[in-house]
C-alpha cells in the first residue's frame, strides 16, 4: 500500500510536505477543497459546498452565454422565430451534462448525440416526426441536408431568412454543441478553466456576425451582453471562487458589457463589416413564366372582364407586376437575378418623401409567378417570394387561386421642384442596331429641351397628343412593330406607347425601362377589384436621388370614362411644362447659354457666384497663414536642436533670443541680451541665461569644441527660459506674437563682440 493511499484511508501516516509525489499520483488537495469535497476520476463533485455552488452558477452562465451567442443570428432570422430554438438548444444540453456528470465522458457524449436529433425532430420538424418526437427518414434527411447546405442558403437569401426547419437546424446545432462543450469543461476540468468554457459561445457568435451582415438591426447589444456573461464566467471559474467573489464579479461584467456597447460601433470593422456573400454566386430562382407579361397586354385587353386579383388598401395606386430593363430589338425582358427572402425587400435608390401603404393581395386568375404590389415593396409576408433589385416580386411556388399575401410599400412622393431639377443617371443601356430612325424622331421631338427631365417630358407629351390609343391594334414591340406604330398607324396600346418611349429615351442617353402593371381597379369597401382590362404598361427614367420616375405616354381611351389615374397631377404638371417649353424656346437645338424663363425652369448660373469664390479664397488664405505661423516656429526649434554639438549650442542661444523677442536687435552683445532678459522677465532667469550666454560665446568666439553634455545643458537652460517667458507673458500678447509675420522668418541672433563676453 502506498504512502498516499495509507494517508487517504485512515490517516495513520502522512506524507512529507516537501516530498515529491510519485509519478501518476495527484497532489493532495488544499484545505478549502477538502471542505467542499474532492473530485473523483470523472471530474464529479461528490459533496455540496462552494465548489458545487460554483459549478451550478458556471453551468447556468454557460447556458446563458450559448443562448446569447445564438441570438447573434437575430439579423439572419426574425427574433420571434429564433428565441424558442435558441432557448431549447442552450438549456437542454447543459441539463443533460449535469445529470450525467458522474458518468464517463464517452457515455455523456453518446447521450447528447442521441437526444439532439430527438429534440430537433420534436421542436423543428414536428410535421414529419413519428409519434410527435421520433425522427422519420424524411426528418433525418432534412436534418442532414440542413447541416450541409443551410449556410449556403443563408448566404444567398435576402435577410431575414424564412423560419424554415432546414435553415434553423444549423443554428440549433451550433448553440447545442457550444452549450455542451462549455458545460463539460466546467463540470469535468480538474482545475478551473477561466476562459475555455466561454470559447464555444464566442465561436458561435463569430459565425453569426458575418452571416447577418446584410440583415436588419445590429448585433452590438448582443455582443455587449455576451461579453458581460463571459466576464462573469471567468470570475466564477476561479479555483477558489466563493459567493462573495461571484457577487463582486457582477458589476465587473456589467461595466465590461456597457463599455463594449459604447466602443464597438467605433471600430473599423463595425463601420465596414466584411460580407461573405461576395464569395458566393447568387443562384437564379427559376421562373415558370413562358410568356412575358408585356406580351400578355393585348390578350388581356381583348378579354377585359377577367378577374385577376383584389387589393385591400387605404388608397388607390398603380399595382406594378414586372420590370423589364433589357431590349434586344425584338422584346423587352428582365435581366435581374431574383433572390429568395424571408420578407424584407432591400430599399431602392430613391431618397426623398414617401407614403407608406399596406396591402393585402388575393390572387384570382392572374397567370404566371409575377406578384403585383405598389411601388416600392419593403416587406412581404404570407407567401414564399423572391425579389430582384428593382423590387419586383415573384412566387417561389406557383400561386393558387385564393392565395393571399401582405405587402408594405413605400410609394415615392417627390415634389415638383425635385422632378424638374432632376439629374439623369447614365449611361444608357446598350441599344440594338438599326435605330437611326428612332434617334432622329427623338431628337426632333425634344429639340427645345434643355435638361433630361424636359426631354422625357416632351417625349411623353408628343406620344400622348400625336398618337391614338386603340385596343384593336396589332400586338408586338419589336423594332419593326414600333417603327410601324410611330410612322404609319399612329395607333397602339400601352405596350407600344411604353416601349416606344423607353426606346426613344435610350437614343437620347437616358436610362429607361418598361414596367407592366395595372390601374387601381374598381373600388368597393376598401377593396380594389382588378380585371384584365386594367392592365397598363408605362416607362420609367432613372434620375439621381429620385430613383426611377414613372411617365405616362399612353393617352386616354376614346369614349370611355376617365380612368382613376393616380399620377394625374404629375402628368398635368408635365403637360404644362411641355407647353411652356414649346412656346418659349425658338432654337432648334438646346442652347448652351441660359435664357430667361418663368417658373421653376428659370435659368440658373452654372457656377458659384464671384463673391462666394472670393470669400472662399480669402478664408483659405487666412487658414494657410495661421497654419504657417503655428508650424514654422516648431520646425525651426526642432531644426536647431539637431546637427553638430557647436551648432546645437548656438541654436539654443538663437532660440532664447527669439523667445525673448530680441532676435531683431543685432547690435546687442550677449551681456546686453542677458540684462534685457532679466529686466523683461525677472531675475529668476538670470542664472540660466547667463550660463547660456557664456557657453555660446565660448563656442563662437573662442572656437573651442564642447561635448554633447554641454549642448544638452544649453538646451535645458533654453527650455527653462522659454517656460518662464511663457508664464509671464499675457495670453493676448502670446497670441499676437505668434500671429506676427516675424514668426515666419528665421531668427537673426544679436551681434556679439568680445567686449560683451
Amino acid at each position: 500500500m502506498s504512502l498516499a493511499t495509507t494517508g487517504a484511508q485512515g490517516g495513520e501516516q502522512r506524507e512529507d510536505p516537501g516530498a515529491t509525489p510519485p509519478p501518476g499520483t495527484r497532489p493532495p488537495a488544499d484545505d478549502e477543497e477538502r471542505m467542499s469535497g474532492t473530485r473523483d476520476g470523472r471530474g464529479a463533485t461528490p459533496g455540496p459546498g462552494r465548489r458545487g455552488i460554483a459549478d451550478g452558477v458556471a453551468s447556468a452562465l454557460v447556458a446563458a452565454s450559448a443562448g446569447v451567442a445564438g441570438c447573434g443570428f437575430q439579423r439572419v432570422f426574425a427574433l420571434g422565430d429564433l428565441l424558442p430554438v435558441v432557448a431549447v438548444a442552450a438549456v437542454a444540453p447543459v441539463l443533460l451534462a449535469v445529470l450525467t456528470r458522474r458518468r464517463p465522458l464517452w457515455l455523456s457524449l453518446l447521450v447528447q448525440l442521441v437526444v439532439w436529433p430527438l429534440t430537433v425532430s420534436a421542436t423543428l420538424f414536428r410535421a414529419d416526426a413519428v409519434a410527435g418526437f421520433l425522427p422519420s427518414a424524411r426528418t433525418l434527411a432534412g436534418i442532414t441536408g440542413g447541416l450541409l447546405d443551410s449556410w449556403r442558403a443563408l448566404l444567398t437569401t435576402i435577410l431575414p431568412a424564412p423560419a424554415e426547419p432546414r435553415l434553423l437546424v444549423f443554428v440549433h446545432f451550433l448553440v447545442w454543441f457550444a452549450a455542451l462543450a462549455g458545460a463539460e469543461l466546467v463540470l469535468r476540468s480538474r482545475r478551473r478553466a477561466r476562459v475555455l468554457p466561454a470559447l464555444p459561445a464566442l465561436v458561435v457568435f463569430a459565425l453569426a456576425v458575418p452571416l447577418g451582415v446584410d440583415g436588419p438591426g445590429s448585433d452590438m447589444a448582443v455582443a455587449a451582453v455576451l461579453l458581460g456573461l463571459v466576464a462573469a464566467l471567468m470570475v466564477v471559474g476561479g479555483d477558489r471562487g466563493g459567493v462573495v467573489r461571484m457577487l463582486a464579479g457582477v458589476p465587473v461584467a456589467v461595466v465590461l458589457g456597457l463599455a463594449a456597447l459604447l466602443v464597438a460601433p467605433l471600430l473599423p470593422v463595425a463601420r465596414e463589416p466584411y460580407d461573405p456573400r461576395s464569395l458566393v454566386e447568387q443562384p437564379q430562382v427559376a421562373r415558370f413564366d413562358s410568356v412575358s407579361p408585356l406580351d400578355r397586354v393585348s390578350a388581356w385587353l381583348q378579354m377585359p372582364t377577367t378577374p385577376l386579383f383584389t387589393v385591400k388598401a387605404a388608397r388607390p395606386e398603380y399595382w406594378r407586376l414586372a420590370v423589364l430593363d433589357t431590349y434586344d430589338g425584338v422584346r423587352w425582358s428582365s435581366s435581374s437575378r431574383f433572390q429568395t427572402t424571408g420578407g424584407r425587400v432591400p430599399s431602392g435608390p430613391y431618397r426623398g418623401a414617401y407614403e407608406v401603404l399596406d396591402q393585402t393581395v388575393t390572387l384570382q386568375g392572374l397567370p404566371g409567378t409575377w406578384l403585383p404590389a405598389a411601388d416600392r415593396p419593403v416587406a412581404v409576408s404570407g407567401m414564399g417570394v423572391a425579389v430582384d433589385r428593382s423590387g419586383a416580386l415573384i412566387a417561389t411556388a406557383r400561386g393558387a387561386t385564393g392565395a393571399t399575401y401582405d405587402v408594405t410599400s413605400w410609394v415615392p412622393r417627390p415634389s415638383t421642384a425635385q422632378r424638374r431639377e432632376a439629374v439623369a443617371v447614365g449611361p444608357a443601356p446598350p441599344l440594338p442596331p438599326d435605330i437611326a430612325v428612332f434617334r432622329s424622331l427623338a431628337e426632333r421631338m425634344t429639340r427645345n429641351a434643355r435638361s433630361p427631365y424636359q426631354q422625357a417630358t416632351l417625349l411623353e407629351h408628343y406620344l400622348r397628343t400625336r398618337e391614338k390609343y386603340d385596343v384593336t391594334s396589332p400586338p408586338g414591340h419589336s423594332l419593326a412593330a414600333l417603327e410601324y406604330f410611330l410612322r404609319t398607324t399612329h395607333r397602339g396600346t400601352s405596350e407600344q406607347f411604353a416601349s416606344s418611349f423607353a426606346l426613344l429615351a435610350r437614343t437620347l442617353g437616358l436610362r429607361s425601362r418598361v414596367v407592366v402593371g395595372f390601374r387601381p381597379g374598381t373600388p368597393r369597401d376598401g377593396v380594389f377589384q382588378v380585371l384584365s382590362g386594367d392592365v397598363l404598361a408605362w416607362p420609367e427614367i432613372e434620375f439621381k436621388d429620385l430613383g426611377w420616375v414613372a411617365f405616362d405616354p399612353t393617352p386616354e381611351r376614346s369614349g370611355s370614362q376617365a380612368r382613376q389615374d393616380v399620377v394625374s397631377t404629375a402628368v398635368k404638371e408635365r403637360e404644362q411644362l411641355a407647353q411652356q417649353i414649346g412656346g418659349t424656346a425658338k432654337q432648334p437645338r438646346p442652347s448652351p447659354t441660359p435664357t430667361p424663363e418663368t417658373g421653376d425652369d428659370a435659368a440658373r448660373p452654372s457656377g458659384p457666384p464671384v463673391a462666394v469664390l472670393a470669400a472662399g479664397g480669402a478664408a483659405g488664405a487666412v487658414l494657410a497663414y495661421v497654419l504657417a505661423v503655428v508650424i514654422a516656429p516648431v520646425l525651426r526649434r526642432r531644426r536647431r536642436r539637431r546637427g553638430e554639438v557647436g551648432e546645437r549650442v548656438l541654436g539654443a542661444w538663437r532660440q532664447v533670443c527669439e523667445d525673448l523677442g530680441l532676435d531683431g536687435e543685432v547690435s546687442l552683445t550677449a551681456s546686453e541680451v542677458s540684462q534685457r532678459a532679466v529686466e523683461r522677465v525677472g531675475p529668476e532667469i538670470s542664472a540660466d541665461i547667463g550660463a547660456l550666454a557664456e557657453l555660446s560665446n565660448y563656442v563662437e568666439f573662442a572656437g573651442r569644441s564642447v561635448g554633447s553634455d554641454a549642448a544638452d545643458e544649453a538646451w535645458r537652460r533654453a527650455d527653462a527660459v522659454a517656460r518662464r517667458v511663457w508664464r509671464t507673458t499675457p495670453l493676448l500678447a502670446r497670441v499676437a506674437g505668434r500671429l506676427h509675420p516675424r514668426s515666419l522668418r528665421p531668427a537673426r541672433p544679436p551681434r556679439r563682440s568680445t567686449s560683451g563676453r
